[in-house]
């Protein structure tokens, strides 16, 4: 079972429960999983730190030290830090997940595949992708690309709610895109009824996320126009990004603002 639980303006912190464990994902705040658990009666086994910003790893070490569980994470950054992760296999509670390097909004930045959820962090939004803080544009796309080869179904746990003004920054990329329009429709409808546009599914950022629609004619172009180097997929990353940085959209009320996105 998957759980969302709202933290600051747009942050998400995932609570996932195996057939063997409760895991915790990017606790920048400790309040509303204690809150959850008390109320729901459980411990946590585990918890799972993507990045060392502190709206993901604010809460990491009450909660370790409350609840006396490991912590999960790349890097010396990550409070509390027991278990020190790679790319690769990671066995927790009996169950095998894979461990994904994904740098470039951060050089720590790992994923988390569980069957097919994958928490991401603030490498992959829906219908957007993190600012570059330590890393390059080319590092970041590096990153995107290996999430974009996942299977379709792939569950997208990122941890904002930053789709919808991602949607409107999409639609100004592919104004002529039905999956975008779509998606911004539902979206919207989902935000009106207080519910989260998360997760997404791999197909759905495929069809709908310029950042990985990098190789598209029409997205080609409308870097072009904006003034992208040339047309290979990087050189668009990079304008679209850059781009995406200066971007001012009030159109709608339900947009966030921070620093991630």
């Amino acid at each position: 079972m998957l759980t969302l639980l709202p933290a600051f303006q747009d942050n998400y912190i995932y609570l996932l429960e195996s057939p063997t464990g409760l895991w915790i994902v990017d606790p920048g705040d400790a309040e509303p999983v204690e809150n959850f658990l008390q109320a729901q009666q459980c411990t946590p086994t585990a918890i799972l730190c993507t990045h060392h910003h502190r709206d993901h790893v604010g809460g990491v070490r009450r909660l370790a030290e409350r609840y006396g569980v490991p912590v999960y994470g790349k890097g010396p950054l990550i409070p509390a830090q027991t278990v020190a992760v790679h790319a690769g296999p990671l066995e927790l509670d009996g169950e095998s997940l894979q461990v994904l390097e994904i740098p470039g909004h951060t050089l720590d930045h790992v994923g988390y595949l569980w069957k097919n959820y994958l928490f991401c962090g603030d490498t992959l939004f829906g219908a957007g992708c993190g600012r570059i803080f330590e890393g390059t544009p080319a590092l970041l796309y590096a990153s995107l690309q290996q999430l974009a080869a996942l299977p379709d179904d792939t569950q997208i746990c990122c941890a904002h709610e930053y789709t919808l003004a991602n949607l409107h920054f999409a639609a100004t990329i592919e104004p002529h895109n039905a999956a975008i329009r779509h998606r911004l429709e539902h979206c919207t409808h989902l935000r009106q009824q207080g519910l989260p546009t998360l997760p997404s599914t791999l197909a759905e950022e495929r069809a709908s996320n310029p950042f990985l629609r990098c190789g598209e004619p029409s997205v080609i172009a409308k870097a072009r126009s904006l003034g992208a180097q040339g047309e290979d997929t990087l050189s668009v990353f990079t304008c679209l990004r850059s781009w995406k940085d200066r971007y001012q959209d009030d159109s709608h009320p339900y947009r966030f603002t921070t620093s991630s996105n």
